[in-house]
Parts: structure tokens; sequence; C-alpha cells
């Protein structure tokens, strides 16, 4: 997938966890930027990784600190 395509999966169940969302997603922001509270940040990346049937550990997404780190590491799995 692309970084562009990952970005669109994340966007989709973050507006679906966060109501309110009607602006473009920006990647160097951080959910709690959008108002995601840590429910919904766990709702938006297990989604994201089922929708992209993906697996990440939890001990390295609890090293990402904002969209782009989150999309790096789901790029990176994608490939594997």
């Amino acid at each position: 997938m692309t970084r562009e395509e990952i970005l669109q999966v994340i966007e989709k169940h973050l507006k679906k966890s966060v109501s309110g969302i009607t602006e473009t997603i920006q990647p160097e922001k951080k959910f709690t930027d959008y108002g995601a509270n840590s429910l919904d940040i766990v709702e938006i990346v297990s989604g994201s990784m089922r929708e992209m049937k993906i697996k990440i550990p939890r001990t390295e997404l609890s090293e990402i600190t904002n969209i782009a780190g989150l999309i790096d590491k789901f790029e990176a799995y994608s490939k594997k």
C-alpha cells in the first residue's frame, strides 16, 4: 500500500471513531489533536490493522507519537 492509501484507511477509522471531524487529516498531528481519547486510538489502530490485514506488536505501537509515525509503521509492515 502507498502512504496515501494508508492515510485514507486511518482517516476513515478516525472519522468513524471521533464525531465532528470534517477537515482533512494532517499526518504530522496527533490523534488527540482531533479529539481522540485513548480508547478511540485503540479502535482506530485496531480497525486500520484489520482492514489492511497486518499485525504489529503492541510494544512497537507504543513508540508512535503522531499519525505519520503510524503510517510509517503500517507501511513497513505492509511490505512484509
